[in-house]
């Protein structure tokens, strides 16, 4: 479900049930493009904020009735689908605000201080797309969201911790200020990809986090019927494999970037399974 920040998310999944492949899609199309704008190319930040904010136009106008994008818009190509979705579906828009909040975030803010600043980027940047997957499926209730977002700010965290030394690329570093100084590591050492004991305290106690989170999210896999069920425990399966790469490397994610190879699915469908 984090997904980059898309990754795991099921757009291709054979799993998924057939009816729900093009309102997934739609959203996908919608969530990577938006997270395009935020991260690549070469677009300094008021650009990149300026097209994200005909995104919440866009939105704004699904939510009143009033979208109208002519064929040759390339936002109609996004918009046009997922409006149509949005109603067929009774989808929250605010799901989708959410999402474009933290892209707009992603431009404006590189540096968290706390894990409280961290987790509640996470509940946009990632939980609305485990709501908005319980809204297909028809399966909204409070403990039901309560544990898809669980899932889903696990996910994203697995991605950041797997993904330091890209982020830092980027000119971002997603773990909390507050964390780095208790561990007593600074950014020169992420900077000369120094992976030592005091950088693998701080990695240790951040996956640590992230496998509680997935394993408190792990019920509602578990509670979803048929091969909704089966998806979402390989997901969540998928970011505890790549925790125990990264346990397995010491963590030093600037030599090793942990990935999930084609002999790990046989195991993922068979811890799924159980």
């Amino acid at each position: 479900m984090a997904v980059d920040h898309y990754e795991n998310f099921p757009v291709a999944s054979l799993l998924l049930p057939a009816r729900l492949r093009r309102p997934v899609r739609d959203i996908y199309h919608y969530a990577r493009s938006a997270d395009d704008i935020a991260d690549e190319g070469e677009d300094d930040a008021a650009t990149r904020l300026r097209k994200l904010q005909a995104y919440r136009r866009a939105l704004q106008d699904i939510g009143t009735g009033t979208l109208a994008l002519p064929g040759d818009d390339p936002l109609a190509t996004v918009f046009v689908p997922l409006a149509r979705s949005i109603k067929e579906y009774q989808l929250p828009l605010q799901c989708f605000f959410d999402l474009l909040s933290a892209f707009e975030q992603d431009v404006r803010v590189h540096r968290y201080d706390s894990d409280t600043q961290l987790l509640d980027y996470c509940s946009r940047s990632a939980n609305p797309v485990g709501r908005l997957m319980l809204h297909l499926y028809r399966a909204v209730s409070p403990a039901n969201l309560r544990e898809a977002d669980a899932l889903c700010s696990g996910l994203q965290l697995v991605n950041f911790w797997q993904d330091v030394a890209v982020d830092w690329a980027k000119g971002r570093v997603y773990l909390p200020q507050d964390a780095l100084r208790r561990h007593g590591v600074d950014e020169g050492q992420i900077a000369r990809g120094e992976a030592g004991p005091a950088w693998q305290e701080l990695m240790r106690a951040q996956a640590t986090q992230a496998r509680e989170m997935l394993l408190a999210g792990l019920p509602l896999a578990r509670r979803l019927p048929g091969r909704i069920g089966l998806e979402l425990r390989m997901v969540a399966q998928g970011g505890l494999r790549i925790l125990e790469r990264l346990e397995r490397i010491h963590y030093d994610v600037f030599r090793h970037r942990p990935t999930l190879r084609k002999s790990d699915w046989i195991l993922l469908l068979w811890r799924a399974l159980r």
